[in-house]
């Protein structure tokens, strides 16, 4: 099975990455972008018996850096879960 884990900064953090992109967007004279925020999508293939737990400790000592970072777990058929 396929599961997606988006991975992104919290809020409050800086995102020096987003800010270079909202600058290089600017000087390309395209308006309207108010903010840009950059993050990462890991996706795993997984044996259908690898719980929602077992996900959740590969992100917590692996994936993400959860003092700076949040993530996201898409298991199929399903809406986004969130964690962090």
């Amino acid at each position: 099975m396929k599961v997606r884990i988006y991975v992104t900064l919290k809020n409050g953090v800086l995102d020096p990455q987003g800010k270079a992109i909202h600058h290089a967007l600017e000087s390309l004279d395209f308006a309207g972008v108010n903010d840009v925020r950059v993050g990462k999508l890991i996706e795993l293939e997984v044996e259908s018996s690898v719980s929602r737990e077992e996900i959740d400790k590969m992100c917590d000592k692996l994936l993400a850096n959860t003092v700076i970072e949040t993530y996201e777990i898409e298991l199929p058929d399903t809406a986004m879960e969130a964690n962090g």
